[in-house]
């Protein structure tokens, strides 16, 4: 349930952000629509790891899912108090991770999701990176979510969050995973294999694989390393597919 060392480093991505902050059942979120015809009915809630709204690479990530005609809203999980990249000196990871525990986030996300279909949203995707993850298995688990994708989990219980995602969840579940991953071994990938793939998880299951890539490769990994590049495009690749068959 923990975080690693990785969880807390990132590398800037360049490029400017398109979507605009709107304010989503009173939570802050950075929303990126399609410019091109889209389901307005189908949403696709992104939930970051812990650096949030600040890294630029999440909302350039969500930019990237609306090109390609979803999308994407991006709630603010932290209330304004994200990791930064630079942490100011004497930053206390125990503290903020007992300020943003899922009893405190697990509402910010309820909130948006329920204004969200006031609006008329009826299908729901779900991607959760590093942190964010946890909360893509929690609504797959209620029922809220038809597709689901995680990138390099963390804070899942192995194996009690994979057997448990095999019998009450409905959402077909894509993981892309790396070679490098404290939260999220190579013993974990196997246990999701034997626990969800080879036709067990009826809706649906794949897990993709990038070797030569760390926890974090996603969404905030080193690009100038071709396998890094390799990895986080390959993974947005696999989850762009993984969206269009199932939302």
């Amino acid at each position: 349930m923990s975080f690693c060392d990785n969880c807390f480093v990132a590398v800037t991505h360049e490029g400017t952000p398109e979507g605009k902050i709107e304010k989503i059942g009173g939570i802050e979120s950075y929303v990126a629509t399609p410019s091109i015809p889209h389901p307005k009915e189908r949403v696709l809630i992104f939930l970051t790891d812990i650096f949030g709204l600040s890294l630029v690479n999440n909302r350039l990530l969500a930019d990237d899912f609306a090109r390609n005609g979803i999308k994407t809203i991006v709630p603010d999980l932290f209330s304004g108090d994200p990791i930064l990249v630079e942490p100011p000196p004497g930053f206390d990871r125990e503290k903020w991770s007992a300020a943003h525990t899922p009893a405190q986030t697990r509402p910010i996300i309820d909130s948006v999701i329920t204004a969200l279909k006031e609006e008329g949203v009826v299908g729901f995707a779900g991607a959760g990176y590093c942190f964010g993850a946890r909360f893509v298995f929690d609504l797959a688990f209620d029922g809220i979510l038809k597709v689901s994708v995680v990138s390099h989990p963390s804070r899942l219980v192995i194996p009690d969050d994979l057997e448990k995602y095999a019998t009450q969840a409905t959402a077909p579940l894509l993981i892309n995973s790396c070679e490098v991953d404290k939260p999220f071994p190579q013993e974990a990938q196997a246990q999701a294999d034997a626990i969800l793939g080879g036709g067990k998880f009826a809706p649906g299951y794949h897990r993709e694989y990038f070797p030569g890539c760390s926890h974090g490769f996603a969404v905030r990994g080193d690009i100038s390393d071709p396998l890094v590049k390799a990895g986080k495009e390959g993974a947005f690749k696999a989850s762009v597919e993984w969206f269009n068959k199932y939302l």
